[in-house]
C-alpha cells in the first residue's frame, strides 16, 4: 500500500485541501466534529470530480456505441486471421483508426477517477493511523477521528479489530452493520446501472460478443465491490457509494434523452417525440431537431423504430426535413387554410365520376353534334316551315326511299362519309 500511496502522493495534497474547504462550510452548519460535516465533504468531493469528468463520460458513450457497431467487423477479422495474431492486431488497429474510436475510451471515467480514489483512501487511512497528511493538521486530524456516520468512524473498516475500533470511540457491531449495509447498497447500485444498460440501451438488432461481455460484467462487478469493500474505510465507502449513485442517475438521463439507436429506449423516446411533434406541429428545440436530422440523414439505413417514427409523422400530415425541422404537408396545409382549422386533416380521397347510362351517352353525343335529341324538340323558325314541308312532300313522292339531306343545322352539299364503327 505504501507503494501505491507514493505513486498518488502528488494528488493527496489537492484532495485533502478540497475536503478541508468543504468541511469549513459544512462545519459551520452542522458542527466541525460531526459526521455530517465530514461525510458531506466527501460527497461534495465526489460531485465536484464527476462534474469535471462529464466530457470524458460523453466520450465514453460515443466510444461504447462505436464499439457496438464495429463488433460484426471485428468478428470477421478474428475469423479471417485466426492463425495470424500479428496481422489480426494490425487489422484491428486499422479498423479502430478508420472508425475514430478506441477500446480504452470506454474506461476513461474510471481511469481518470482512480487517482482521486486512492488519494482519498490514503487520506482516510492516515486519519485512522493518527498521522497528518496534506493540509490536514493535528487539529483537523482530531476532529476527523471524532466524526461518526451512524455510529461508525470515517476511518474504520469492516475487518478492523475490536481494540482498533474502540480506540476510535466506537463499537465493532456498529462498524460492521454500517459497512455491510453500505457495501450491499454499493453492489446493488452497480448491478442496477449495468442491468439498465443491458436491458434498455443496447442495440437488440445486433448480437455480438460485446453484449455477452457486458452481461458478464453485470454480475462480476458487484462481486468485486463486495470483496474489496470489506477492506475500505467508511469514508471510502461513502465516496464509492456516492459515485455509483451519480453514475446510475447519469445513465438514466442518457437512456431517457439520448438512447442508443436500435434499443428499446430509442423506441420509447421516439414514441414520446412523435406525440410532442404531432401535438405542436413542429420540433420545439435544438435537441429534437438534431434527432430528426440524424434520422433523415440515414435514409434507407433507418432502423425499425426510426421508420415507424417517420411514418407516424406522415400519417399526421407532417413532413420531416433534412435540417431537422418538421412542417405540415401541402394537402394538409391547403385544407387547413380553407376552413381555418388547426386540427390534423386527412387528405380527401379522389372522387370518381359517376357512370352514365347508354341513353345519356347517346344524348350527350347528339348534343355535341348539334342534332336534336328525343328529350327536347328543336326550335324551327317560321321561315323554314315551307322548305321543310316541300322537302317532306318531295320525299313522299319518291316513296320515302331517301332521307332528307337538308335538315336543320346540317351543312349543305356532299357530306363526308362516316367511317365504319370499330367493334
Amino acid at each position: 500500500m505504501d507503494t501505491i500511496a507514493s505513486l498518488f502522493s502528488f494528488i493527496t495534497t489537492p484532495v485533502s485541501w478540497v475536503i478541508v474547504q468543504f468541511h469549513s462550510v459544512y462545519g459551520a452548519i452542522f458542527g466541525p466534529d460531526t459526521g455530517w460535516a465530514w461525510g458531506l465533504s466527501i460527497v461534495s468531493l465526489v460531485i465536484l470530480i464527476r462534474i469535471c469528468l462529464i466530457p470524458l463520460f460523453v466520450k465514453q458513450i460515443k466510444a461504447t456505441r462505436a464499439m457496438q457497431t464495429l463488433q460484426p467487423e471485428m468478428k470477421k477479422i478474428q475469423e479471417r486471421y485466426k492463425n495470424d495474431k500479428q496481422r489480426q492486431s494490425e487489422e484491428m488497429m486499422k479498423l479502430y483508426k478508420d472508425a475514430g474510436t478506441n477500446p480504452l475510451s470506454s474506461c476513461l471515467p474510471i481511469l481518470a477517477q482512480s487517482p482521486f480514489f486512492f488519494a482519498l483512501y490514503h487520506v482516510l487511512n492516515s486519519i485512522a493511523s493518527n498521522d497528518t497528511i496534506g493540509v490536514i493538521n493535528e487539529r483537523l486530524l482530531e476532529s476527523a477521528q471524532k466524526a461518526h456516520i451512524f455510529g461508525a468512524p470515517l476511518a474504520a473498516k469492516f475487518t478492523d479489530s475490536a481494540d482498533k475500533v474502540e480506540a476510535l470511540n466506537a463499537s465493532l457491531t456498529d462498524v460492521r452493520i454500517v459497512t455491510a449495509l453500505m457495501i450491499v447498497l454499493m453492489s446493488l447500485s452497480q448491478f442496477y446501472t449495468q442491468r439498465q444498460l443491458m436491458t434498455k440501451n443496447v442495440d437488440t438488432t445486433v448480437k455480438t460478443p460485446f453484449m455477452q461481455q457486458q452481461k458478464m460484467l453485470m454480475y462480476v462487478f458487484p462481486v468485486i465491490f463486495a470483496v474489496f469493500g470489506i477492506n475500505f474505510p467508511v469514508g471510502v465507502l461513502v465516496y464509492w457509494l456516492t459515485t455509483n449513485v451519480w453514475t446510475m442517475g447519469q445513465q438514466m438521463y442518457v437512456i431517457h434523452n439520448n438512447p442508443t439507436p436500435g434499443s428499446k429506449a430509442q423506441a420509447a423516446y421516439l414514441e414520446r417525440l412523435a406525440k410532442h411533434v404531432t401535438h405542436h406541429g413542429k420540433t420545439r428545440n435544438r435537441r429534437e431537431r438534431a434527432i430528426v436530422k440524424a434520422i433523415m440523414a440515414k435514409g434507407r439505413d433507418r432502423n425499425e423504430y426510426e421508420r415507424k417514427f417517420i411514418n407516424g409523422l406522415s400519417k399526421a400530415g407532417l413532413v420531416a426535413q433534412t435540417d431537422g425541422a418538421v412542417i405540415k404537408g401541402d394537402a394538409t396545409a391547403a385544407a387547413q387554410a380553407e376552413d381555418g382549422s388547426t386540427a390534423t386533416i386527412q387528405t380527401a380521397k379522389r372522387q370518381q365520376p359517376k357512370r352514365q347510362t347508354k341513353s345519356q351517352r347517346q344524348g350527350g353525343a347528339a348534343k355535341a353534334a348539334g342534332e336534336p335529341t328525343s328529350l327536347s324538340k328543336p326550335e324551327t323558325p317560321q321561315d323554314d316551315v315551307k322548305p321543310a314541308a316541300a322537302a317532306k312532300k318531295d320525299n313522299a313522292k319518291s316513296g320515302g326511299s331517301t332521307r332528307s339531306r337538308a335538315q336543320s343545322g346540317q351543312r349543305k352539299g356532299p357530306q363526308r362519309p362516316k367511317s365504319p364503327s370499330k367493334k
